[in-house]
């Protein structure tokens, strides 16, 4: 499984020969500038919730790979209107896919599309692959449930929140990765604009700290698993 960092929380995610994007929020972000998302693979885009910097660019890459849209159902029926193919979730349903097994899990946030409508309820996504599985929380404050994650599965990667303000910031991160028992971490949603600007070499040494290992990469910069 190799995961690749397209800022914000933006995530390229290929397993064997299937491309997956998760919430592409690339074009408008300065901090990518460099990355062309018409160059981008995608056979499926995962879409945690409807928020403007999460779902941006999704119609331009769907409409140019013909990728399958999976997000909750509100989200997906949004898409499946305007011609898209889409795989409609909700929260604690899980689904076999060629990549391997996701669930839709819980997240604390708020979702609504850039016009102000209905963008259902926010999660993120235990991807439970052939050989690494990982967890990508979406916005979320830190939650309880996240302990229901390891009860049923073990990871070997959770990408976490860490800019707070809108999400969990740091510490809440630690405490999460205690939740769901991992102590390998990529951390996201952070430096994109000045409410969510962290300072980096604290962060890691916080993480370290407690014995876990966070992993702070460059827009565009992959790690395998």
């Amino acid at each position: 499984m190799k995961i690749t960092f397209y800022g914000h929380a933006s995530l390229g995610i290929e397993v064997n020969d299937v491309n997956i994007l998760v919430d592409p929020f690339i074009s408008a972000n300065e901090k990518a500038s460099h990355v062309d998302i018409n160059t981008l693979k995608a056979d499926y885009i995962l879409i945690t919730h409807a928020h403007q910097d999460h779902i941006l660019d999704v119609e331009a890459i769907a409409k140019r790979t013909n990728a399958m849209i999976v997000s909750n159902f509100e989200i997906a029926t949004h898409f499946e209107k305007m011609g898209f193919e889409v795989h409609p979730m909700n929260h604690g349903g899980a689904w076999d896919f060629e990549f391997g097994n996701v669930k839709y899990v819980n997240a604390i946030h708020t979702s609504s599309f850039p016009d102000g409508s209905y963008g259902g309820q926010p999660g993120g996504f235990v991807i439970e692959g052939e050989r690494k599985n990982i967890y990508i929380a979406g916005d979320t404050a830190l939650a309880m449930d996240m302990k229901l994650i390891p009860m049923r599965i073990k990871l070997d990667l959770a990408i976490l929140p860490i800019g707070d303000n809108f999400t969990m910031g740091v510490d809440d991160a630690i405490i999460a990765s205690d939740f769901v028992q991992c102590d390998k971490i990529m951390g996201y949603h952070y430096d994109t604009f000045g409410y969510i600007e962290i300072d980096h070499e604290e962060s890691k040494r916080k993480f370290f700290d407690k014995g876990k290992d966070l992993m702070l990469l460059e827009i565009g910069e992959s790690i395998e698993l």
